[in-house]
């Protein structure tokens, strides 16, 4: 670790918002280029910083501070350049000279213990003097804290965060219980706030950490799909984490009952635990969702007597189920309509759509990804929005601090008689629950999905368990249409569904298998697919074929995947800037993917000259897009996505983005892609299953290419086992259905 210091000359760069500086300082005549998270550093003021020294490629030595202190300037020459330098608001240069001739090298102590006596300069008011001492003390303070939480091991840029949440609040936390951190804070977990507890001498059998792990355990397994846990699974990996005695988990599990942070349940398979906040929204989506489940008093005849006249009108034919579709929705306040692809849901929506219109109503269509709505506006002809941009994503938190939230909910509904949402085997509870606060009892709710595919990435089995509860009208088609009937695709998705055997045949132009025995002969396969031969056999770009793989670590796993995809898609080239980042290098022109919802993300639409023409916020778990510019100088990456959005991501913020040549199935949910390629070799029986390999075939609209072993295909298509999700939206449902009306 090396050393610097001196006076900072001149600010070259700052990002307010990540604390980012590029600023040049002096000392006896040596000048250096200091790089770094600097929160509140301003020109003439003296640093002393720790770091390494770096090469730029295209901007030389640069010193890299990984942590730093600011001295007072001493003498007055020194504490007139840094109050004339604009450092504080209100002082100028010549109002600086004046302060300093008055009160001299005495003037720093003037400020911080006696600030009104500044308003004896000329030119300063006692409102103006008073704003000067708050200044100067903030920045003291937060200097020391930065300073203060170095000691810890926290990053200066988490520094700047746990400051902005506490502020001199935080010597009390981290000192008494560090595992708030972890409940107030987004990117602070159990883990790193275990870090600073030890390093504070907090004891391993204490109470804050025990619940702190409690919380932790029952987070992760939110994280992995589940609203809730068993006990037992509970203090299983509750003791795995802390290493503590299971009676003092008893008890404190208990103490949060009573505090109300975890909910416990007693059910027929043994009691449950909630964190609260999940047991809630369930409860509280499942009122939600009763309430606006009410019939509508339409004669049945002349609902179809209309269902006919559209039939005409557009020249089609619905079967008995579409028809029954239709019907459903226009009598009742909540329709499911679920059914395989090639079953006609489109033509069902877009019926729906027409009978809703005659009726003068308006519609609202949605999905819960970009790549799916813009999907669902390409089939009906309407627009379709994101469920996130219908709700008018606001990014600001909501009482717990670290949920965001949206413009439209129960104070601000949405405008509408009709709402359609398509894709929702992909909708999560948070999402769900988010939705329907939105939507006024009175308005009609028709949800469209394929229950067959993958649960949502996020928490929650919301339409399977919509379904299981019985609580609902619901419509599931299965009649294959003719059209769909040369459909290999659709064909052997059905058989899958079904567990039936599939024929390997040679002749098939869109459902094709090639054999290869080992993981180096399926890569470079793939790599042939994708780079020469189906980009023109269906017509599409490189980008737009997309290699989906069960697993994300091992031979065929995404992160090896990516890595030799990326050589050979996009090498490196002396015309592409990159940059190395923990998680790997990212290039100009990489296909990359949003790894989770990041709601304060600005983003902008650009005309042709580079104008922002549309600006908004948000970027979601899943939306794929371009890196379009790496900008070593300022440390950030922009990526084009679906729409034309550019989002710019500080190098610190990165961390959100993964390549995307390869990605997981399930994080394919929602997506259609012109052809797809999925390597198969071994895998966990658990993952390996028809669920996951019925997902990913029915993402391809023109090819699909298994490349790798028959006989795995096989096993996974009999494999009927899926991993057991945690969730009870459909007991809540059940509950509330029991209830005397």
């Amino acid at each position: 670790m090396e050393t610097v210091g001196g006076y900072i000359e001149h600010i070259v760069y700052r990002n307010d918002q990540t604390g980012y500086v590029v600023a040049e300082i002096a000392d006896e005549g040596r000048e250096t280029t200091i790089v770094g998270i600097l929160p509140q550093v301003d020109e003439g003021e003296y640093i002393d910083a720790e770091g390494t020294m770096k090469v730029h490629p295209l901007y030389g030595e640069q010193f890299a501070v990984s942590s730093f202190s600011v001295r007072a300037p001493g003498d007055s020459a020194s504490i007139e350049h840094y109050l004339g330098s604009g450092a504080v608001k209100g002082v100028g240069t010549a109002l600086a000279a004046r302060i300093v001739k008055k009160f001299g090298e005495d003037t720093f102590r003037v400020i911080e213990e006696e600030p009104e006596r500044l308003a004896e300069v000329k030119g300063i008011s006692e409102k103006l003097a008073l704003k000067i001492g708050s200044q100067v003390a903030e920045k003291r303070d937060m200097r020391e804290a930065m300073i203060y939480l170095q000691r810890y091991g926290i990053s200066l840029n988490l520094a700047a965060r746990i400051y902005e949440q506490y502020g001199n609040e935080l010597y009390r936390i981290i000192e008494k219980n560090p595992y708030r951190l972890a409940e107030d804070i987004n990117g602070i977990g159990f883990r790193i706030a275990d870090e600073i507890a030890m390093k504070a001498g907090i004891e391993a059998d204490s109470d804050f950490r025990i619940r702190s792990g409690i919380l932790y355990v029952l987070q992760q397994a939110v994280a992995g799909g589940h609203t809730y846990l068993p006990e037992a699974e509970v203090y299983q990996r509750t003791r795995e984490l802390l290493r503590v005695d299971p009676g003092e988990l008893t008890r404190h599990i208990s103490d949060m009952m009573m505090e109300k942070k975890i909910v416990v349940r007693d059910t027929p398979e043994g009691r449950i635990l909630y964190a609260a906040r999940y047991y809630y929204m369930e409860l509280n989506t499942a009122r939600m969702l009763h309430d606006l489940n009410i019939s509508a008093s339409i004669a049945s005849s002349e609902i179809l007597k209309k269902i006919e006249d559209i039939e005409s009108e557009e020249g089609i034919t619905l079967d008995e189920l579409q028809r029954q579709a239709v019907l459903e929705a226009a009598a009742n306040g909540l329709l499911i309509v679920t059914g395989g692809p090639g079953t006609g849901k489109t033509t069902t929506i877009l019926t729906m759509i027409r009978f809703f219109e005659a009726e003068e109503m308006e519609i609202l269509l949605a999905a819960p990804t970009g790549r799916a709505a813009k999907r669902m506006t390409e089939a009906t002809g309407r627009e379709a929005r994101t469920i996130h941009r219908l709700l008018e994503v606001n990014g600001a938190p909501d009482d717990s601090g670290k949920q965001d939230s949206f413009e439209r909910n129960e104070l601000n509904p949405l405008e509408a008689d009709v709402i359609i949402i398509d894709e929702m085997s992909m909708v999560d509870i948070q999402l769900m629950y988010s939705l329907l606060k939105a939507v006024p009892v009175g308005t009609r709710l028709i949800l469209v999905g394929d229950v067959d595919q993958l649960p949502s990435v996020g928490p929650g089995n919301v339409l399977r368990d919509m379904i299981e509860s019985r609580c609902f009208h619901v419509v599931k088609l299965s009649k294959i249409f003719r059209q769909a009937e040369h459909s290999d695709i659709i064909v052997n998705a059905h058989k899958i569904n079904r567990g039936e055997y599939i024929e390997k045949k040679s002749g098939s132009r869109d459902f094709l298998f090639i054999r290869r025995e080992d993981a180096n002969s399926i890569i470079n396969a793939a790599i042939t697919l994708v780079s020469r031969k189906l980009p023109a056999y269906v017509g599409a770009a490189t980008n737009d074929i997309q290699v989906m793989t069960p697993m994300r670590k091992g031979a065929l796993g995404v992160e090896r995947l990516n890595t030799i995809l990326q050589h050979y898609l996009n090498p490196p080239d002396e015309g592409k800037t990159e940059k190395e980042l923990p998680q790997g290098i990212f290039r100009e022109g990489d296909k990359v993917m949003q790894t989770k919802n990041n709601y304060q993300l600005e983003w902008e639409v650009r005309s042709r000259y580079g104008i922002a023409v549309e600006k908004g916020t948000g970027v979601f778990n899943g939306d794929m897009g371009i890196v379009r510019q790496v900008d070593l100088f300022a440390e950030r990456i922009e990526v084009e996505f679906d729409e034309g959005r550019i989002a710019a991501y500080s190098f610190s913020e990165a961390e959100e983005l993964e390549l995307a040549y390869a990605i997981t199935v399930h994080k394919s949910q929602g997506s259609e892609y012109p052809a797809v390629v999925i390597p198969l070799l071994t895998g966990p029986r658990m993952l390996m299953n028809r669920n996951l390999l019925y997902t990913a075939v029915t993402r391809a609209k023109k090819c699909v290419c298994i490349v790798g072993l028959p006989e795995t295909f096989d096993a996974m298509v009999v494999n009927a086992a899926e991993q057991r999700r945690y969730s009870s939206l459909d007991k809540r449902l059940e509950e509330l259905a029991a209830l005397p009306q």
